[in-house]
């Protein structure tokens, strides 16, 4: 799989993260699977799919006479620049304005608190 600049829309995340679970899908199964989240036609799921491919994000092969989709991009490529792109547009590249509001509205729990402490005093001894 290649790493690439792909901006994805809500929609668009969700069938990606359905294809890196299951490896490859149907239009059919796609749909299927976006109903009980997102109430959209098979018509408009095959129309996402078709913007995917354009981006390069996903390709098909056909199988029995059906198109197959499959994950051009791995996940952690896709999540490095979402994560990127949200950091940079709503908190102007601050990393700690996004961990305070984080922190702030959001319910942390003592695990995950414990979690990023960690996460932070490994980062601390590597960069020293």
């Amino acid at each position: 799989m290649k790493r690439t600049e792909i901006r994805l829309g809500k929609v668009q995340l969700h069938i990606m993260q359905f294809l890196w679970e299951s490896g490859e899908a149907t239009a059919r199964e796609i749909t299927q699977h976006l109903e009980p989240v997102h109430a959209l036609s098979h018509s408009t799921v095959q129309t996402l799919l078709r913007k995917l491919e354009a981006k390069g994000a996903i390709d098909h092969f056909e199988r029995d006479r059906i198109f197959v989709f499959r994950p051009l991009v791995e996940q952690g490529a896709i999540t490095a620049d979402t994560t990127h792109d949200f950091l940079t547009r709503v908190f102007q590249g601050s990393v700690s304005g996004m961990v305070a509001h984080i922190l702030e509205h959001e319910t942390v729990s003592r695990e995950e608190l414990d979690h990023i402490k960690a996460l932070i005093e490994a980062r601390r001894e590597k960069s020293e």
